[in-house]
């Protein structure tokens, strides 16, 4: 149940950094203004909170790990909300991510 815990807090975390990054990003190059703005501010901080919620106490773990969730993460966001098309490299470069998020944070452990 703790991985199941820990691989939603991953998903929560990316939909916080990276719907903030993608707000401010619309505000900013899109010229939304600042409302838009603003939202990807609290959403960014709100990502700061969720990443202290994760069972680990390991801060270099956890932020390392979530790197993994964050290139697979970015490339399903840039699809699903900006016609994004991930080329087979994406999708690989996404799998090895993946592949290190699942080895750093729950590979097993003798500490």
């Amino acid at each position: 149940m703790s991985i199941l815990r820990s691989v939603a807090l991953f998903v929560v975390a990316a939909l916080f950094e990276i719907g903030g990054a993608w707000l401010v990003w619309q505000g900013v190059r899109e010229h939304r203004g600042w409302l838009w703005i603003t939202g990807g501010i609290l959403a960014l901080g709100a990502y700061g909170f969720a990443a202290t919620l994760q069972p680990d106490a390991h801060f270099g773990r956890i932020l390392a790990a979530y790197g993994g969730v964050f290139v697979a993460g970015s490339l399903v966001w840039g699809a699903v909300a900006d016609g994004y098309r991930p080329d087979r490299w994406d999708v690989t470069g996404a799998v090895v991510c993946l592949a290190g998020m699942a080895l750093i944070m729950y590979a097993p452990r003798g500490n």
